[in-house]
């Protein structure tokens, strides 16, 4: 089954000339079948990049999907389009009621601070307790991740003099 993304979406094109299976709102509404809802919480700045490459990865299963966007409710991007943001993406204030069957959050190029310093850290622990209630199974990516484990588990993260791994 394809994953559903809005056919003006760049990561649509993207996908389709890749072969993956794409399909528009209007082509999942004649499907009787409920989609996942997967929640793709970006904190990446280059936002069409990681779309894309998530997409990429969410569309190569048999199940369909649908993939919704989602930023911080106050921080503003400043490596992506305005338009693009205000088209594509929802803060997560205007999500915080919905339930999902996954969420991902990305990592972001800030390993270098504290959490508590980050500067949309006490939304991001909203998120993580709202996951709980809301999201049937979140998987933290990179920087999410290990802000996951900060938060869920106490586990502080270790700065080391080189990248261990990765690209």
């Amino acid at each position: 089954m394809p994953i559903k993304l809005p056919a003006s979406l760049p990561a649509y094109d993207v996908l389709t000339r890749e072969g993956v299976m794409v399909m528009s709102d209007d082509q999942a509404a004649r499907q009787d079948i409920r989609p996942l809802r997967i929640g793709l919480l970006n904190l990446m700045p280059k936002k069409i990049q990681t779309e894309n490459q998530f997409a990429r990865l969410i569309g190569a299963t048999p199940l369909q999907i649908e993939l919704s966007l989602i930023r911080m409710s106050a921080h503003q991007t400043r490596n992506t389009a305005a338009e693009h943001m205000a088209e594509f993406y929802r803060p997560f204030s205007e999500v915080r009621e919905e339930k999902f069957d996954g969420l991902i959050i990305t990592g972001a190029p800030i390993e270098h601070l504290p959490f508590e310093e980050v500067t949309y850290w006490d939304e991001l622990t909203q998120v993580f307790d709202w996951t709980q209630s809301h999201v049937h199974s979140t998987f933290g990516v990179c920087w999410g991740g290990m802000a996951m484990i900060n938060y869920f588990h106490g586990i502080r993260k270790h700065i080391l003099p080189a990248k261990a791994f990765g690209c």
